[in-house]
């Protein structure tokens, strides 16, 4: 599997963000019966609006060509979740381990069903120490993408908050390839804009974005969310970095994290 060029994931995002989005027809989709949307990436730019805007959950979770691995344990496929009734209460603990180089080549080895996780860690905490327990409903998705529905009727998070979340928000956010400056200056924008107001607290996908000469990615998401003085927690597995903990932007959620003990609970309601 060959990655696409930074260009071309760009030209994606701007493509679906002024063609695809003007062309919906929200009010039908609010009366239409449901049914899961499910992926990551470019596709924030659809689920998270869907969801903010119709009150249908959508599924943030691995792509088509990320299904066949075996899921790691700790970790749910998205085919559970989507199957799963009305109600449904699941808990997801990271497996500790994740990927850190290349792709498989699908064409030469079609039957790869194993991830290579090469590399060991878990959660981290940004913002201080302790432990944190807290509940929300989650909502969320890739920065490059969200970061240009900011501020618009298509990311009206104050209001999502106001009619479908009095008890706050679970807000979760992750990076493609973004260097750390722009992931900086994206936060500040989609903070001014209101994408995180009313999060009780923000989580973090692991990225294999880079770094700048003077600013880290952790401390990219620190220079600009330190002010809402919610707990941050990064590293979570939600990203472009395999493996994949499946979210649900609508359910509610508790997040934990003490000394060994992380997990995120969900529950379709």
């Amino acid at each position: 599997m060959t990655p696409v060029s930074s260009s071309e994931t760009a030209h994606r995002r701007c493509c679906t963000a002024r063609f695809l989005i003007p062309l919906l027809d929200w009010d039908r989709l609010r009366e239409a019966e449901p049914t899961w949307v499910v992926g990551f990436s470019d596709m924030s730019t659809l689920m998270t609006p869907l969801t903010l805007l119709t009150g249908t959950a959508t599924l943030h979770g691995n792509n088509l060509m990320d299904t066949p691995y075996r899921v790691p344990e700790g970790l749910l496929s998205w085919f559970d979740i989507a199957a799963a009734p009305p109600g449904w209460s699941f808990r997801q603990t990271p497996p500790g381990r994740h990927r850190t180089v290349g792709f498989d080549d699908f064409a030469a080895f079609p039957d790869v069903r194993e991830y290579t996780l090469d590399a060991q860690g878990g959660w981290a905490r940004l913002d201080g120490t302790g432990d944190v327990e807290v509940e929300g409903r989650l909502i969320g998705g890739c920065v490059e993408t969200l970061c240009n529905l900011a501020g618009t009727p298509c990311l009206d998070m104050p209001a999502f908050t106001r009619d479908m979340a009095p008890d706050g928000l679970l807000v979760y956010v992750e990076v493609c390839d973004s260097d750390a400056f722009t992931v900086c200056r994206h936060l500040h924008g989609m903070r001014l804009a209101g994408f995180f107001e009313g999060a009780n607290a923000i989580l973090v996908g692991r990225t294999a974005a880079p770094d700048s000469p003077s600013l880290t990615q952790h401390e990219a998401v620190l220079d600009a969310l330190h002010c809402l003085n919610v707990p941050v927690i990064a590293d979570v597995e939600c990203g472009h970095v395999p493996p994949y903990m499946p979210i649900v932007n609508g359910a509610y959620g508790r997040v934990v994290h003490a000394a060994g003990r992380s997990e995120l609970t969900q529950t379709l309601r």
